[in-house]
This record gives structure tokens, C-alpha cells and sequence, in this order.
């Protein structure tokens, strides 16, 4: 492969370095081939800096320059100032969607050209034959590139051999080959072409061929045999010839357990292919639907029982035939852990639903749901028939089922080596809760980013028939999770995409219009603009966002540009991988005993920062009451949010796991809200200040402990604002009030902006007003600004 990033172009334009010029030769053949028609229309790919394009438009075509790096575009308008007839686009022909035509202009083009760039493109076949695609009648691609056979060995990369060549002839009716100064010039024709089967010579006996069964009951158990050689097994076995894999699955199964079944009830979901001493072991994996009988013992030479196991057991069962193993996990990814790795080739074909379930599941599936209707999360009929209907012990198939059906937990499916969850299926309360602040009709289209399998099914039986549910995730093996879980129990009305969702939903799957609802379920520090983009106007979307390290499920109306919040959830979620993916500036102390986080960062300018920071815990504590109580039953979450947004200098102070000092009073593990300001350090903590045996009799107020010289000012500025949030937020009734917050594009100023505290991130400025501050002029919240006014530096 010889895949070069886009940044190491980048670097290479802007280093002012180019390529091989294009010769007369070059020239010469293309204005005896491919002469331009009246009112042709050419697509030059990777065209660099323009060369190739201006001579195109010179010789009559309108032409589409396009290179995957802006850097290369601007060269080439700085070197081509009065190039007519061209327009300049940064694309990536892999991965992006075709320009339009200009207005007025008929589709297709009449010429496509690549020269110098067909060794760079990793899915040759399939690019080629996608610009195939776009030539209009009689147009033709022309490909010109470096030939191995006249090119440096240490600059072989940049060119094509000659079965390369010939794979890329291979997809055209017509193809003309000629020389150009040792490079290739080649003129295809007619995209389309056709194949031929054809036959090697008598292979080798080096592999095997074997099928395994999978079939399951009534309660959804699926059937393992215990073998005369000690292990659990699949029913299957060789394919005889002249067989079919799925005719030799049915058939053992008869022959191995006396179950019947029927062929068109004999589906191949995947093949798997590993590798046993020198033997390549090859095994289609047949998933039969449907069956008749009661397993017994036709063949006690091999087998001494057939036994119905439920799927969360699987991982307790002792041995197990390494490719029974193989294809039960290939089933239900996650039931067995810890494999080795095996090639898996899924087949496209489709299979219907498998039905079953043991009768403790429905009865758990209706206790849930009774939990989440009397709790307020499931008031909509059809919320609530989706927990009633959607059986989530299947998408949970390696979980017990009084696991799968807690309404509180969130069940981890996918960790990090340290052992932090990177994919999990949320508390289904709190799934609930984030569908039921989408108001979704049926019919309606929705977007899931980051998937799982079982919200998508919730939102596809909430939607109903004529709805559509795309979900996409980052993680491969997440993908093959949903995807085998809603094609086992779904609905089918799930498309399950792969891809970073930052990205949005592909765009063949956006519906006109766009999409009436998206929710995204991971963390998010930031809102990618593309999920504003492929929503509908009026549409709504719901996701987990961090505002100062502190994590709200929001539910947001799109109003134009911009984004109106409707509903807050206090909430936990998984993090955020891929373009999302982001790690918290941290400054560590007293030997990392103690962190600081700037979780809005960046962190501020490092010199002498610690320094001062570790003197000042070294000094005098002051301690400020604030006179804010809080006691059982009472919700203090909207205070953590009201200081992360309206203080300047926010922090979060730290002590790791497993850490200890007595600099500062926070329990190991956790953290506490901070300010810096003014050389000095304050953070708020709480103090029991009644105790009590019964817990409506226990009390804590909240304290401020500062450090430095301004200890006390800037402590007393961190106590003002819990009293503000006591007095505004809090209120007599001691009902938190949600603040008003709308999120606006990047690129607003400050006198766009509605009144509020503002808080910007790299795609977005989000305004919060909390009552009692409805009268402020926008104030960032930026923590390099704060450092500046807390070291007296300036900006």
C-alpha cells in the first residue's frame, strides 16, 4: 500500500515542491484522444498545482480541479491567476461526495483525468469505477502514471506494475495504452466490463471445509453437544462433495442430534477462516432459523449429551471446540471473550429474526418497564411500548438477565486495556428519558451517533414501520455487535454504518430534509456541526455535553442556526473516541499527589505556574463559610454547572486514586470545583455540620478553602457565587432551575450573541443565562485570559 496522509501533502505544497512536469508528449496525447466536445466537461483529479487542469481548459473543457489539500489549491490559484474555466475544489476522491455541476450545467463529465496520483489511492478498484461512473457517453478516463519498469527501485512507490495496470483495464470495454517519456498513458472507454470464472490447477490438500450449526430454542438457548473428546461442540462437520454449506449444516444436525430442518431455513452469516497446525480451516457458519424434533443421540460414539445453554453461561462452560468457540462469538460478539484472532468474512445475504426468549425475561422486561413509567422517564405511550416490546437481554447476550433488565444500570460492553469503558448500553431509564425529549412521530427519520444496537431498536419501534433509524459507530467490533444483535432480534428497520459519528450519518443515508431527530450517545466537550447540518429545521437534538467537566444529557431545537435547549439531564456516558476524542490539560503537584484540571481548556501558561501553586498549599489554609446548607433529598446539581460556567479561572482540583495528602480535604478519587486567581487557589467543599442517625436529621454546608496571598479575595468570590446560585437557581423551594442555552456557529461575535456567560469550544460558542444573571454582556470563559489576570500577564 502506498498511503501518504493528507498532512504530508500539505507539507510538501507548502514547502513549495511539486511534481514531474507534464511534458509535450503528454500534451500531444491528449489533444489527439480526448479532444474537448462542445461544451465538454473534465474532472481533474489530485490536479496539484494546476498545471494539468489549465491545459485542459485551454483546450476547450470546463473544468473541476480537485486534490484532497487545500494547500495545493492555493498554490495552484497563486500560480494560475487568469486560468479561465476552472474551478478550484479540496475533496478527497476516496472518501467525499462529487461536486455538483455549476447552475445550468448538465452532470457527467466528458473526461476524467489522473496523472501522477493513481499509486496513492488505497480503494483503487473501487474509485476508478465510481468515475466511471460519472463519464458521460463516449467520455473517457484518462490515467497516466509512473511504470515500475522505468522507475528507480527507491522510487518505485510512486508508480504501477504491470498486473496493476492490467486490474485497472479490467473494468473497461476499451482500453488504449501509450508511451509518454516512460510514463503510461492510459485512455479507457466504456466502464463496465465483465468477468470470466476461472479454474488454478489442482490445489493442494491443505485446508478443510466444515460447517457449524447454530441453532437455538424457544427461550432463546442455544444447543451445544458434549463430545467423547471432552469439550462443548456445535453441531457440524465436514462438507461432502458436491455439498453445499448449508446442506451439510442441516444435515449433521440430523445426523449429530436428530433435529431436522429445512434448507430455506439454513442461512450463512459469515465464513471464518483460522488456521490449525498447517491446515487452513475454513467454516461457513450456517444459522438455522427453524427446526422440528427433540435433540437426542443418534451417534453415542460422539457425542454422550445435547444440552439447550443460555448465553450469558457460555463463558463458564469449561472447554470448548476452539471453532464452535470461533462461530458462538461470531453470533453474539462478547459472549466469549479473550479469543484468538479469527479471519471473519460476513455474507450479505439476509436473515430473518430469530424468535425466543425464556419466559423470566418478559416478566423482567415488564418490571423495567413499570420502573421507568413510575419514575418519569417513559410518559409517551410509545416510549413505554418500546420497553415493553424490545427484548434488551439480546443485546446483552454475554449479561444475566436480571442484569440486562436493571432500569439503573448501564451494562459495559467494550473496555480499555486499563480497564475504562470505551462502548457500554446505557441505563435504560436514562435511554428513555433522552427518546422521550426527542417528541418523536411516527414515521419520523433519526440519527444515532454511537451505536449499540438495543436505542437504535427503541427508536425504530418508537418511530414505527414507515420510520428509518441509521446508527454508526467509530469501533469496528461495536458495528458487528449491532449489527448481529438487530439482525437477530430487531426490527429491520436499523441500518448500522461504520464511522466516526462526529462525521454525521453518510450521506446517501441523510434523508431530505434531514433527519427530525439525532442523538448522539457518548460524551461530547464539543458539537460537531455536521449534526446541525443534517438536522431537519424544527428537529431536535439530544446529546451528553461537557461544560467544565461536568455532564448533562441536553436536548437542543434547531432554530435556524442555532440551537435552543429544551430539557436538561444529569447523566454519565462514555467517552468520546476519533475526531471527538480529547484529553484534559492537567498541571500535577506535590509529586502527583494533587491535579489540576482545565477541563475547558487549554491550560494556562505553565511557567512558574506550579511553583507558585505548591507554595501556596504550603502556606496558611483560610476557610469561609458560605452559610448554603444542603441535607438529604436536597439537589445541589445545578451548582457544579453554575460555577463551571459563570466563574473565571474554573478548575477542578483532584487527588488520584490510590493518592493521599492532607494539603486538601477531598476524598482520594475524587474532585472538587477550584478557581484560580490572583497568584492563590480556592475550592469548594462540604462540612457536616449535623449529624444525625436518621438521614432526614443530617446537614452539610459548604465551605470554601483558599490558599495564597489573595486567598481570602479570591475565596470570598468562589462563596459570593454558591450564595448567588443559593439566592437565583436553588431558590426557597429548593428546585433547581435549568439555565436558558443556546449554542451558535464558531464564528458569531460578541454582538450576535444573546446575553449570558459564554463558553466557546473550537466549533461552537455556547451562551448560558442562569436567572439572576439575565443582564450580563457575553464574558468568556477562556482559562487562558483567566491565567493572565491571575499571574498579572497580559494577553
Amino acid at each position: 500500500m502506498r498511503h501518504v496522509r493528507k498532512q504530508t501533502w500539505q507539507e510538501h505544497y507548502d514547502a513549495g515542491l511539486g511534481f514531474r512536469p507534464l511534458s509535450d508528449a503528454e500534451q500531444a496525447l491528449l489533444a489527439e484522444h480526448v479532444p474537448a466536445p462542445e461544451g465538454g466537461r473534465a474532472l481533474d483529479v489530485g490536479s496539484g498545482t494546476g498545471e494539468l487542469a489549465v491545459v485542459l481548459a485551454r483546450m476547450g473543457y470546463h473544468v473541476d480541479a480537485v486534490d484532497c489539500t487545500e494547500g495545493a489549491l492555493v498554490r495552484a490559484r497563486a500560480e494560475h491567476p487568469g486560468a479561465q474555466g476552472v474551478r478550484w475544489l479540496c475533496l478527497d476522491i476516496e472518501h467525499d461526495v462529487l461536486p455538483s455541476p455549476p447552475e445550468g450545467a448538465e452532470g457527467g463529465y466528458d473526461l476524467v483525468t489522473m496523472r501522477l496520483s493513481a499509486a496513492f489511492i488505497q480503494s483503487r478498484s473501487r474509485v476508478l469505477r465510481a468515475l466511471g461512473a460519472q463519464l458521460r457517453e463516449g467520455g473517457a478516463l484518462v490515467i497516466i502514471t509512473p511504470v515500475v519498469e522505468h522507475t528507480p527501485q527507491e522510487r518505485r512507490h510512486i508508480a504501477l506494475d504491470e498486473d496493476e495496470l492490467s486490474q485497472i483495464t479490467d473494468g473497461f470495454e476499451e482500453a488504449s495504452r501509450f508511451d509518454a517519456q516512460g510514463l503510461a498513458v492510459l485512455v479507457l472507454r466504456g466502464p463496465g466490463g465483465s468477468f470470466t470464472a476461472v479454474e488454478k490447477g489442482r490445489p493442494a490438500p491443505q485446508a478443510v471445509m466444515g460447517a457449524a450449526a447454530v441453532v437455538t430454542n424457544a427461550a432463546g438457548h442455544v444447543l451445544l453437544g458434549r463430545s467423547t473428546r471432552g469439550m462443548w461442540e456445535l453441531p457440524g462437520g465436514r462438507i461432502e462433495a458436491g455439498e453445499s454449506a448449508q446442506t451439510a449444516a442441516v444435515r449433521e444436525l440430523e445426523e449429530e442430534t436428530g433435529l431436522t430442518a429445512s434448507e430455506k431455513n439454513a442461512h450463512i452469516i459469515a465464513v471464518l477462516h483460522d488456521d490449525r497446525l498447517d491446515i487452513r480451516r475454513i467454516s461457513p457458519l450456517v444459522r438455522v432459523t427453524c427446526w422440528e424434533g427433540e435433540p437426542g443421540l443418534p451417534e453415542p460414539e460422539k457425542f454422550s449429551r445435547w444440552e439447550w445453554h443460555p448465553l450469558h453461561t457460555l463463558a463458564t462452560l469449561g472447554k470448548i471446540f476452539m471453532p464452535s468457540a470461533q462461530a458462538l462469538n461470531e453470533v453474539w460478539p462478547g459472549t466469549l471473550p479473550g479469543l484468538p484472532p479469527v479471519h471473519s468474512y460476513p455474507c450479505a445475504t439476509t436473515v430473518p429474526p430469530v424468535p425466543g426468549e425464556p419466559a423470566e425475561a418478559a416478566l423482567l422486561r415488564a418490571r423495567m418497564a413499570d420502573a421507568v413509567v413510575a419514575k418519569g422517564w417513559a410518559q409517551c405511550p410509545r416510549v413505554e411500548a418500546a420497553l415493553r416490546e424490545v427484548p434488551r437481554h439480546r443485546f446483552l447476550p454475554e449479561a444475566p438477565l436480571e442484569q440486562a433488565y436493571d432500569d439503573s444500570l448501564a451494562v459495559v460492553t467494550v473496555r480499555e486495556p486499563s480497564g475504562s469503558a470505551l462502548s457500554s448500553v446505557s441505563a435504560v431509564r436514562l435511554q428513555a428519558g433522552m427518546i422521550e425529549s426527542l417528541q418523536l412521530e411516527p414515521g419520523a427519520a433519526v440519527y444515532e451517533a454511537g451505536s449499540g444496537g438495543y436505542n437504535a431498536e427503541l427508536l425504530a419501534h418508537v418511530v414505527g414501520p414507515g420510520g428509518q433509524v441509521v446508527t454508526s459507530d467509530i469501533d469496528e467490533y461495536v458495528v458487528r455487535r449491532a449489527r448481529r444483535f438487530t439482525a437477530e432480534a430487531g426490527s429491520g428497520r436499523v441500518s448500522v454504518v461504520h464511522g466516526d459519528a462526529a462525521h454525521g450519518a453518510p450521506a446517501h443515508l441523510v434523508p431530505r430534509g434531514g433527519f427530525d431527530a439525532i442523538m448522539v450517545t457518548y460524551s461530547c466537550w464539543d458539537i460537531a456541526p455536521v449534526w446541525k447540518e443534517q438536522l431537519a429545521e424544527g428537529g431536535r437534538l439530544v446529546l451528553p455535553l461537557e461544560l467544565g467537566g461536568y455532564t448533562r444529557a441536553i436536548t437542543f431545537q434547531k432554530q435556524g442556526d442555532v440551537l435552543l435547549a429544551r430539557r436538561f439531564t444529569h447523566c454519565g456516558f462514555v467517552p468520546a473516541q476519533g475526531m471527538h476524542a480529547r484529553s484534559t490539560p492537567t498541571v500535577s503537584l506535590l509529586d502527583g499527589r494533587l491535579r489540576i484540571r482545565f477541563e475547558d481548556g487549554p491550560a494556562p501558561g505553565m511557567e512558574g505556574l506550579e511553583e507558585w501553586l505548591e507554595e501556596a498549599l504550603r502556606g496558611r489554609r483560610y476557610e469561609i463559610a458560605t452559610g448554603v446548607t444542603t441535607g438529604p433529598g436536597s439537589s445541589f446539581d445545578s451548582l457544579q454547572l453554575y460555577l463551571a460556567t459563570t466563574v473565571p479561572g474554573f478548575c477542578r482540583l483532584a487527588i488520584p486514586a490510590g493518592q493521599e495528602t492532607s494539603a486538601v480535604l477531598i476524598t482520594p478519587g475524587s474532585n472538587a470545583p477550584a478557581v484560580l486567581g490572583d497568584a492563590s487557589l480556592a475550592y469548594l467543599t462540604y462540612v457536616q455540620i449535623r449529624p444525625g442517625e436518621a438521614g432526614e436529621e443530617q446537614e452539610w454546608e459548604w465551605y470554601v478553602h483558599a490558599f495564597g496571598d489573595q486567598g481570602p479575595a479570591v475565596g470570598e468570590k468562589l462563596a459570593d457565587t454558591v450564595r448567588a446560585w443559593d439566592r437565583d437557581v436553588r431558590g426557597d423551594d429548593r428546585r433547581n432551575a435549568d439555565p436558558a442555552v443556546t449554542v451558535h456557529p464558531a464564528k458569531t461575535p460578541d454582538h450576535r450573541l444573546p446575553s449570558g456567560d459564554v463558553v466557546d469550544k473550537p466549533h461552537c460558542r455556547i451562551v448560558v443565562r442562569w436567572p439572576g444573571r439575565d443582564a450580563l454582556l457575553p464574558s468568556s470563559t477562556n482559562r487562558a485570559e483567566a491565567h493572565a489576570v491571575a499571574t498579572g500577564g497580559s494577553m
